[in-house]
């Protein structure tokens, strides 16, 4: 598992968290992609997300870019991510 992190994402839309592995070589806006689909199958269709999401520390409140890699982030095992 040297090629995924596990996070825990809390979705305030949902009002849910949800511990999860992310592989550390996709691009934030990839992973963005990847969690609304998964979300979405979650929900059996009642979350859409949207293209203009973002993702954030929950403890420092810094967005991450979407052209960064996830191993380029401060993005580590434990890390609790937003995602608004």
């Amino acid at each position: 598992m040297n090629n995924k992190v596990l996070v825990e994402l809390i979705v305030p839309e949902l009002d849910e968290r949800y511990d999860l592995y992310i592989p550390i070589n996709r691009k934030i806006g990839n992973i963005i992609e990847l969690l609304n689909k998964s979300l979405n199958d979650i929900t059996h269709g009642e979350y859409e997300g949207n293209i203009h999401q973002n993702l954030y520390n929950r403890y420092n409140n810094s967005r991450y870019n979407n052209n960064s890699l996830v191993y380029e982030t401060d993005i580590r095992n434990g890390s609790c991510l937003i995602l608004l």
